[in-house]
């Protein structure tokens, strides 16, 4: 029961504990995007393998999107601050790690001791924030800057991590989480209170290890597969993995409290938010880490140049998804969930045209434009799903909707960069696994050169092919389901005491 009285006005206080909350979130967003300009200088650095580097991208994304349900329950047994300080200092440790990694596999193991910190990051900091707001429009109010500063994450890490590699080597991009982290554990303490939810159930750890074990079982098939050809382990491994999705799908069905509740799903709306949570952040991350990839690797650019280039497509998404919100009021968050898809699916077309020797136009027209489907959909995304689903079922709906965003974020780079990376095996000379391994090569002959970057595009324009049509064939299904509904739109969530909580209570 809060304590504060709910139409109490927060004090200076309140906002001061909204600002310490936003840098772990920040930083949470910022580290599942920051490293995508910065994998060639570590490629130089550290020599991993084509799966070793796709594995350094997407293991945080995995950590923390397979986690992220349990760790809500987790904190709500034993303290949502608590379990936030505990994490925010793992993360910490880890992200000191990672900059001085001396191989892959360090580095590696020390982005997945991110990822699982970072899943106990997020939830934590949405009940705290919660409490510090009892008042509903001014929680809805800060909410939403949380939310601005979640996605701004998200844009700003590829410019963060460009610009750090101008002047420093390629840990700082870990190390500047450090001062972050510093101040949060010294004043959140002081500005921040314990909260326990009255939630019954536990967390069940069968679970949690088979969604784990699942996600990671599969996607190393899938990478194994897709790098270096076929193998019986490779095969083996996805294998397994499916099998235990399976088991876990078939196992959330029997337990009272499960930790995806899969009978959600036959909400269309749901379905199509949910869907729209994950689809998006897929497609931008590999668009991100491939466009990284093809103006350094490709082009030749410096990393600050590279850098510099996002920052026009990172600006569109952050303005987006400040002005989603107005801009749903007048057109509704159907016709907003329909417009997402198609915005993305045109600016991802625009990479098509890009060479081997000039597309620095097209890339930044590319990321302006798909950036405000991107916005859109990090800006209704939570709304959508929790709206779609009965009251008391809020809180479930929203933990699938931040887990379907996450999980995209890792997908997109495990699934589209891996056919890329099977592209480019196919159709490169087959001289090194990698286009950045290739150049490395002693006496590498021009021709030679010349058919590694046209491979490489080759990669980069299948990739955003892919991810353009399943953007047009979801819009296609959202313009057909949704207008179906007797309703035009979901209502919107009054700024009263008896409104669900779109964010505060999601996880």
């Amino acid at each position: 029961m809060n304590r504060h009285s709910a139409h109490t006005p927060p004090g200076p206080r309140a906002w001061l504990g909204l600002v310490v909350i936003l840098g772990p979130v920040l930083l949470v967003s910022m580290d599942g995007s920051i490293l995508f300009l910065t994998m060639p200088s570590i490629t130089d650095a550290l020599s991993p393998t084509a799966g070793q580097a796709l594995w350094i991208l997407d293991i945080y994304g995995f950590a923390v999107g397979s986690l992220l349900v349990a760790f809500g329950s987790i904190g709500d047994r034993y303290g949502r601050l608590r379990l936030l300080m505990i994490g925010a200092a793992v993360f910490g440790a880890g992200s000191a790690g990672a900059a001085f990694a001396p191989n892959a596999e360090t580095l590696i193991a020390c982005r997945a001791l991110m990822g699982v910190a970072g899943a106990t990051l997020l939830p934590s900091a949405l009940a705290v924030l919660s409490e510090l707001f009892p008042d509903a429009r001014q929680r809805g109010r800060a909410v939403g800057i949380f939310a601005a500063a979640f996605a701004a994450g998200f844009a700003i890490g590829p410019v963060v991590g460009g610009a750090l590699l101008g002047p420093f080597w390629w840990g700082s991009v870990f190390l500047v989480n450090l001062p972050v982290i510093a101040l949060f554990l010294v004043f959140a303490p002081v500005l921040l209170r314990e909260v326990r939810a009255t939630r019954t159930g536990r967390v069940d750890p069968l679970s949690v290890v088979a969604s784990a074990a699942g996600l990671l079982l599969t996607i190393y098939g899938v990478k194994h597969l897709a790098a270096e050809g076929f193998s019986i382990p490779a095969v083996l491994a996805g294998a397994a993995g499916v099998a235990l999705l399976v088991y876990f799908a078939l196992r959330q069905r029997r337990l009272e409290h499960p930790l995806i509740d899969f009978s959600l799903f036959r909400d269309r709306t749901f379905t199509i938010a949910i869907i729209t949570g994950l689809l998006p952040l897929a497609a931008w991350s590999a668009a991100a880490y491939l466009s990284g990839i093809y103006l350094q690797s490709v082009l030749g650019l410096s990393v600050l140049h590279a850098a510099l280039l996002a920052l026009p497509g990172a600006a569109v998404l952050t303005l987006t998804c400040i002005v989603t919100p107005a801009f749903v009021e007048r057109i509704g968050k159907k016709k907003a969930l329909v417009a997402c898809h198609f915005t993305v699916a045109g600016g991802l077309l625009l990479l098509l045209p890009t060479t081997v020797t000039g597309g620095v136009g097209w890339y930044i027209a590319s990321t302006a434009i798909a950036g405000v489907g991107y916005g859109i959909s990090f800006s209704v995304v939570a709304d959508t799903a929790v709206g779609a689903v009965p009251a008391e079922r809020a809180g479930s709906a929203g933990a699938i909707a931040e887990t379907s965003n996450e999980i995209g974020n890792a997908l997109g780079i495990a699934l589209l960069g891996s056919l890329a990376a099977l592209l480019f095996r196919l159709q490169g000379p087959d001289l090194a696994p990698t286009l950045d391994e290739t150049l490395r090569l002693p006496g590498l002959l021009p021709a030679a050169l010349s058919d590694a970057k046209g491979a490489f595009v080759t990669g980069l324009h299948a990739a955003v092919v892919v991810a353009s049509v399943l953007h047009a064939a979801l819009g296609a299904a959202a313009l057909r389901w949704l207008s179906r509904r007797p309703a035009d739109d979901l209502p919107a969530d009054p700024a009263t005491d008896t409104a669900p909580e779109p964010l505060a209570g999601k996880i």
